[in-house]
């Protein structure tokens, strides 16, 4: 007896019982010899037939010929027999033994055939025939698709949906940094002025410029209500995302920043003459309250009022802080007006402002809400300091005694805003103060944006260039960098007001008088 005796059937499994010579389900001869070992795929592979005659040749471009670089089919020939194997750039190339049926695959390799000519593309650009095989070797359009006129072979399609790019100058979304318009293959790609009709009409830039903005990536484009070119898809840049102005001694930089979807803040600055000849000095930064409607427009309404009301009572002689607190009114007028005229509408826009005005040897400064000015000396040496206080729930906390400075900034409730201007803010009260300097310096006036990342005055002082008063805007450059490298949490505003003291009058009977105390 074997000393290995069959549990089962080799044929059907059925259970076998000793003595047993054949199966009694399938009639499998049991004592039988065990068949070889033989390897059954799951598509037999047939042999290999006689080679068939060549193929006719195809003219074309391409390493298998045809239109566009591919092959195309002899007449009577399968189409399939003219395509490559999947996975595999050319039927010429050597490839494993193919599985299916013979006949649908070409067995023996195609004759090589000579390069073709170049092909010339639109305005003269030469693109090479063998360039224009599928760069990964898989996929095979439409048998007899020409490429367009101006249609570059590696090029989306003319008619394909356009990506809209945030990106200004049109560089590729996928930090590639392949300009808009260039082959990343390397192939020359003619001018966009110098293609070819496609099959959407080019723009005409001065129906562009007559309907709106043109945009800024293909120069041509009509830019939609969206923000989006209608002809090359990308998004424009916006204009508040990032704004920079230098006015004589005075400059302000504001930044979308990093987190928000737009910038909610904004900035004037202006110069004027005063009656005497002398030069007035003008900064207005505000912040939009975020959590409130229309944040953006409240501020650049604030922004805007206050800068004209100031040009309006400076001329005329009006005192500095008078002018000032004259201002601020103006500016909560101009926002409450954007404020829905439905009776108790809640949510009305709203925003904070601080302003700063350098006039006569004088430095006034006004303000609402949690927006800064600070005051930092030429001499570095000499103490700077913050010369605004809070209208927030942390400095109530600490004016009251309640709690330390550093315990109540670090509380989640420290930048809740106790005063704002809008249409549902309380008894609107603001702040004005005057001040004489008896030494140079800068005014930093700016969003908290920025002084969350340079909270104290030291700190600011620290981060503020040296050479802040001889170069306002390169300054305001550095401290917008400075809280983006710090996170860009929030918008960045930051105006920067050189002030320089007045030379020593001689005593007279006209002295000038010491600093006066403005309205309450």
């Amino acid at each position: 007896m074997s000393m290995h005796r069959l549990s089962g059937c080799p044929s059907c499994a059925e259970p076998l019982e000793e003595g047993d010579r054949f199966c009694g389900v399938c009639g499998y001869a049991v004592s039988a010899s065990p068949p070889a070992a033989v390897d059954h795929p799951t598509i037999p592979i047939p042999p290999a037939p006689s080679a068939p005659p060549p193929p006719p040749a195809v003219t074309g471009g391409g390493a298998g010929g045809g239109a566009g670089g591919y092959g195309s089919a002899a007449p009577g020939t399968s189409h399939a027999a003219a395509e490559p194997a999947p996975g595999w750039g050319s039927v010429a190339a050597a490839a494993p033994t193919l599985v299916g049926d013979p006949a649908d695959w070409a067995a023996t390799p195609a004759e090589p055939e000579p390069e073709p000519e170049p092909r010339q593309g639109p305005s003269g650009a030469t693109y090479a025939a063998s360039g224009h095989g599928n760069p990964y070797g898989t996929g095979t359009p439409p048998e007899g698709t020409p490429w367009g006129a101006a249609e570059h072979p590696y090029g989306a399609a003319a008619d394909a949906p356009r990506a809209r790019y945030d990106v200004p100058g049109g560089s590729a979304p996928d930090g590639s940094g392949h300009p808009a318009g260039e082959n990343p293959y390397g192939a020359p790609q003619p001018a966009p002025a110098a293609q070819a009709p496609t099959p959407t009409p080019a723009p005409n830039p001065a129906q562009a410029s007559e309907g709106g903005k043109t945009c800024v990536a293909c120069r041509a484009g009509h830019v939609d209500t969206d923000g989006y070119c209608e002809h090359c898809g990308h998004a424009q840049p916006r204009e508040r995302d990032h704004m920079e102005e230098e006015l004589g001694s005075v400059a302000a930089v504001s930044d979308r920043g990093l987190r928000h979807h737009r910038n909610e803040d904004s900035f004037a600055v202006a110069a004027t003459a005063l009656p005497d000849g002398s030069a007035a000095t003008v900064a207005i930064v505000c912040d939009g309250v975020s959590s409130a409607s229309r944040p953006d427009e409240a501020s650049a309404a604030a922004a805007g009022a206050a800068n004209e009301a100031l040009l309006d009572a400076l001329p005329r002689g009006a005192h500095p802080q008078e002018a000032m607190h004259e201002a601020i009114l103006a500016a909560a007028d101009a926002v409450n007006a954007l404020a829905p005229e439905t009776p108790g509408a809640q949510n009305a826009p709203a925003c904070t402002l601080v302003g700063a005005v350098v006039s006569g040897g004088l430095l006034t400064i006004g303000w609402v809400g949690d927006s800064r000015a600070y005051w930092i000396p030429d001499d570095r040496a000499a103490l700077p300091r913050r010369l605004t206080e809070d209208d927030s729930w942390a400095a109530q906390m600490v004016a009251a005694g309640l709690m330390g400075e550093a315990e109540a900034y670090a509380d989640v409730r420290a930048h809740a805003i106790t005063g704002w201007l809008g249409a549902d803010a309380y008894d609107l009260e603001p702040h004005t103060a005057t001040f004489k300097p008896d030494h140079p310096g800068v005014v930093v006036v700016c969003t908290d944006g920025l002084w969350n990342y340079a909270e104290s005055a030291r700190e600011m002082a620290q981060v503020l260039p040296a050479d802040a008063a001889t170069r306002p805007l390169h300054s305001a450059q550095v401290l917008v960098g400075y809280a983006l490298d710090g996170g860009g949490h929030d918008n960045v505003t930051v105006a920067i007001v050189p002030f320089a003291t007045q030379p020593e009058q001689e005593p007279g009977p006209d002295a000038e008088p010491g600093p006066a105390a403005g309205p309450e």
